[in-house]
């Protein structure tokens, strides 16, 4: 009985090896896919599914004869990495991983723009407009060997040749984008960050040299005197010099082109208030000469006022030419003349209210020494000399009048 086993056993093995597939264990595809029962060569038009493996056949894998990769008949043991398949003509300067760049359908290499932007640097600005070899000098090899991508690694010749402004003197950080645009299609295109010196209205120039002059672009102040001390010197209407204006120049100007309009506080030298405040924005009206000199004192400014005013006649009766003593700033009348303390109560009293111009009692327009007193008190001469017979040196007229009554009142 036992010989009889192993003769079983030995009959059944060679049926045991001849049925074990070619293909490794774990091929679960039925024979028939790609075979005949006439033979084991394949059919014209295997029926097997390339897509429900690990890797779908697609674009010039289609016609690619299946020993091109399977070279055994172990077909799991096929190696799915391009590289292993192809050549790296690149000389492993851009990895392994040539679908990074290319597709199975073609070499060519069409989206540089998409495959720059998975890159280190992302092709922006001048940079789509640049030749390949601008930048990778060795692509005639096809090698991409690494560079720089700082901007001063490519640039470093257009640094060193900049001279408006002068890079190299101006000790210019070779930080391009400090200044620049990466997004620009040329350095004109200007992004220097000037906010420590705000570049508004008169200062908006394009021309550096216009304030950095000599390529000198460190130690300069920030004071608008430092630049414009020639302006501040040379202006006579009005002369800054001689009026002896402040230096800051933003306490009366802005940046504004042309130094106007501008904001002087006159308070500092004349307060402009009552109807001096009307004209405040008419300059002309004080300063027809310029504004240098302009006289602070009334009469300096308003002598044709006093000399042409007759009622009362300024000139003819030697009034003051200090204004302030009679008038405000707000209007010439009213008029605030101290008749009553210095010569006769005219506002208080028994005159209060009895005139109504001057001319009442002066009568004499061009001497306000003479006053007359009879004109308004229509007394009878005979009958005032009745009244003043025990009156030693009387006599009947106005300045005798005033003498004895320099109240206005009787019995003064």
């Amino acid at each position: 009985m036992r010989y009889l086993s192993q003769l079983i056993w030995f009959l059944l093995l060679p049926v045991q090896l001849w049925a074990q597939s070619p293909h490794g264990d774990n091929f679960n595809v039925k024979c028939e896919v790609c075979h005949s029962p006439e033979g084991w060569n394949l059919i014209e038009h295997p029926k097997f599914d390339h897509d429900t493996t690990s890797f779908a056949l697609t674009g010039t894998h289609k016609s690619v004869a299946c020993r091109q990769c399977h070279v055994s008949l172990v077909f799991s043991q096929a190696p799915t990495n391009c590289n292993a398949c192809h050549n790296d003509i690149h000389e492993n300067t851009v990895g392994p991983d040539c679908d990074q760049c290319h597709n199975t359908t073609t070499w060519a290499v069409n989206d540089i723009m998409e495959i720059h932007l998975r890159s280190r640097f992302p092709l922006t600005g001048a940079h789509t407009m640049a030749d390949c070899y601008d930048c990778h000098k060795s692509i005639s090899l096809m090698r991409f060997d690494p560079i720089g991508v700082e901007c001063y690694d490519c640039h470093k010749e257009d640094f060193m040749a900049a001279k408006n402004p002068d890079h190299i003197a101006g000790g210019f950080s070779t930080e391009c984008t400090d200044c620049h645009f990466i997004n620009a299609v040329n350095w004109a295109s200007e992004g220097f960050n000037h906010d420590f010196f705000p570049l508004t209205e008169g200062h908006a120039i394009s021309d550096c040299a216009a304030c950095h002059q000599n390529d000198i672009f460190t130690g300069l102040s920030p004071e608008c005197y430092s630049c414009h001390a020639q302006d501040y010197n040379n202006t006579t209407d009005p002369d800054h010099v001689t009026a002896g204006f402040s230096q800051q120049c933003q306490d009366c100007h802005t940046t504004h082109p042309g130094w106007s309009p501008a904001t002087f506080n006159h308070d500092d030298f004349y307060p402009l208030t009552g109807a001096h405040a009307d004209i405040a924005n008419d300059c002309l009206k004080c300063h027809a000469n310029g504004y240098s000199n302009t006289p602070t004192d009334c009469y300096g400014c308003h002598k044709t006022d006093y000399d042409n005013t007759t009622d009362p006649n300024h000139l003819a009766a030697n009034f003051p030419t200090t204004c302030d003593d009679c008038h405000t700033d707000v209007a010439w009348k009213p008029a605030t003349f101290d008749h009553d303390g210095q010569y006769f109560p005219i506002y208080s009293g028994t005159h209060s209210q009895a005139w109504t111009s001057c001319s009442d009692c002066h009568t004499n327009s061009s001497n306000y020494a003479e006053f007359s007193c009879i004109d308004c008190h229509e007394h009878e001469k005979t009958t005032t000399d009745d009244h003043h017979t025990d009156v030693s040196n009387y006599v009947y007229n106005s300045v005798n009048c005033y003498e004895c009554h320099p109240n206005g009142r009787a019995g003064d």
